[in-house]
């Protein structure tokens, strides 16, 4: 009996290592892809040459690579969440990379509507609501399993009222959708990082299966992140 109790005891650290060797891998290429992100909008919300590549500033409409920088992370997600099975874990590394570079490039708009400072503030205070989160996400017991369906299920209707928004254009509206993106995004990132962890913990490290799967997680943790910081900005970001 002594010896069953040990092996079973055993066998669960070593789950836990795989899982905590998993969840650093996620977040690595999670800090990376943010790291891109931030580097290519400051240049780009900072550089005129660049921004109007982006802005045409005669008519102050975007131009036709500024619409498709807006569209491109769509297209970059669903490529690489479709295609997960069939691309190589070197093209879903290049992929992700390449999408976190044009985030950044769709994201340098918000240095020509927000003064610095604020992106800063807003920048330091995201990451310090989504470190809590995926913390108690990581060590929290209970099972967010039903939470994270109703985070879901309040990320669609965000979905649904800001398409609406964008033909009614009501600033009502896109505060209450701001205020209620706030609340879903920092409760989807402690949904996700507990799921990320259980995932962790059932797969076997070293394969490519594996590696896809961290890059994966990286991405759903990074557009948590992302969004967060977005609906933040948009309630306290001091406007130019």
């Amino acid at each position: 009996m002594e010896t069953n109790n040990f092996n079973y005891v055993q066998s669960r650290e070593e789950t836990a290592a795989i899982s905590k060797t998993f969840m650093s891998s996620v977040f690595s290429w999670m800090f990376a892809a943010l790291a891109i992100t931030s580097v290519v909008a400051y240049y780009f919300g900072n550089s005129l040459d660049l921004i109007t590549l982006l802005v045409d500033p005669m008519v102050g409409k975007m131009t036709g690579l500024g619409y498709a920088v807006m569209f491109a992370p769509l297209a970059f997600i669903l490529i690489m969440s479709f295609g997960f099975n069939k691309l190589s874990y070197p093209v879903l590394l290049f992929i992700f990379l390449a999408f976190s570079a044009v985030m950044g490039m769709s994201l340098s708009f918000i240095f020509l509507a927000y003064t610095a400072g604020s992106i800063f503030g807003t920048f330091v205070a995201a990451s310090g609501m989504f470190g809590v989160m995926a913390l108690v996400g990581y060590t929290t017991k209970t099972d967010l399993t039903k939470f994270g369906s109703i985070m879901m299920m309040g990320l669609v209707g965000i979905i649904i009222a800001s398409i609406i928004n964008m033909f009614l254009h009501s600033s009502g509206m896109e505060y209450m959708i701001s205020f209620i993106g706030v609340l879903v995004f920092t409760g989807l990132t402690a949904y996700d990082v507990q799921k990320l962890k259980n995932i962790g913990a059932g797969i076997e490290l070293g394969t490519a299966a594996a590696s896809k799967l961290v890059i994966m997680g990286a991405l759903n943790l990074y557009m948590d992140f992302i969004n967060l910081f977005i609906m933040l900005l948009r309630l306290f970001g001091n406007r130019k």
